[in-house]
């Protein structure tokens, strides 16, 4: 196409960015060359190698690279991936962990202690239970293969106590054997899948543990985000707000088709009734793109992200996005 802008965009091929992929949600102005990718491997390629123009992004990198003044990417609040996470701290039974608070003093596996899943995680912890980042051994290393690293050099404060497993070793096999007391993080152990004896979920009716969370605290924990090269961003300004609009629209054909009964878009029997049993819960728009809407998860977040040794000094939430995408248009 003539005069338009070509960028390369990595993405996960979820609903609610489907569109995208299609054509349905075009961005204004570019001629898109979409790559479906899973975020772990577009978080690597994006953070070590800058390889793509626009890009889904772990929220903690992002906040943590900003922190920094060392972003290669600003975001565009386009959230595409968001999840509740008490579901997501997996524990020995034969340790005498009866309750959240019973973590503290406890030695706590976790592929990367600057992912974002653990940083949420952690801040329930400490908001909710009382058990603050210091209270814990972190022991850091692949759930499943050897050898994972920080995705980023840390520099946690001195009452962190945080190290490597063996290089050798994983977490899910430590767990396991009853090396660790607990494992945390966005996947689950195969350990836990499997069945192993004396390993659980902290919270095994996590559901109800979350939706109480939500009710009072409002908070849908943003996990992902969209980035845009900064270089390509500044050279042309009004790239953000284009590619913003697109992620817009994309979810919004997705929650379209999400509550249409007379055909079912989702393989689920009940699909329409999980939706609009999300949205009696959580409001309309319980799927929030934007920053305003946004504002209180996100100086939740960016306060845990400093909190726990992540950040030098707390981000301002606003510092994370272009500042063309925090106020755009209306009619």
């Amino acid at each position: 196409m003539k005069n338009t802008l070509k960028v390369s965009l990595a993405v996960c091929d979820y609903d609610r960015t489907r569109a995208i992929f299609d054509g349905r949600a075009p961005i204004e102005g570019c001629e898109v060359a979409a790559v479906p990718i899973e975020p772990e491997e577009a978080f690597h390629r994006a953070f070590k190698y800058q390889e793509f123009d626009i890009t889904e992004m772990s929220m903690s990198s992002h906040t943590l690279m900003t922190s920094r003044g060392q972003n290669a990417y600003v975001g565009v609040p386009a959230f595409v991936s968001r999840l509740f996470r008490h579901s997501g701290i997996y524990i020995r039974t034969d340790r005498g962990i009866k309750t959240p608070a019973d973590l503290k003093g406890k030695t706590i596996g976790l592929p990367e202690y600057q992912i974002t899943a653990n940083v949420w995680i952690r801040g329930i912890l400490q908001d909710e239970y009382g058990v603050k980042a210091s209270d814990i051994h972190w022991r850091a290393g692949g759930i499943e293969e050897a050898g994972r690293e920080e995705r980023a050099p840390l520099k946690l404060p001195p009452d962190i106590d945080f190290a490597p497993i063996p290089h050798d070793r994983t977490l899910t096999d430590m767990l396991a054997k009853g090396e660790l007391d607990a494992v945390i993080g966005a996947r689950a152990p195969s350990c836990f899948s499997k069945g192993m004896p004396n390993i659980a979920r902290m919270f095994p009716d996590y559901r109800s543990a979350e939706e109480e969370y939500f009710r009072r605290t409002r908070i849908f924990p943003i996990m992902h985000v969209i980035g845009i090269r900064r270089s390509i961003a500044e050279q042309n300004p009004w790239l953000a707000v284009s590619v913003l609009k697109a992620f817009m629209k994309a979810k919004d054909l997705c929650m379209a088709e999400m509550g249409q009964i007379g055909h079912l878009f989702t393989s689920l029997p009940w699909g329409v009734s999980e939706y609009e049993g999300a949205k009696a819960l959580m409001g309309d728009d319980f799927w929030s793109y934007g920053f305003e809407p946004n504002r209180h998860v996100l100086e939740t977040f960016t306060r845990y992200h400093h909190e726990q040794g992540l950040s030098a000094v707390k981000v301002d939430p606003k510092a994370l996005f272009a500042e063309s995408t925090l106020d755009l248009s209306k009619v």
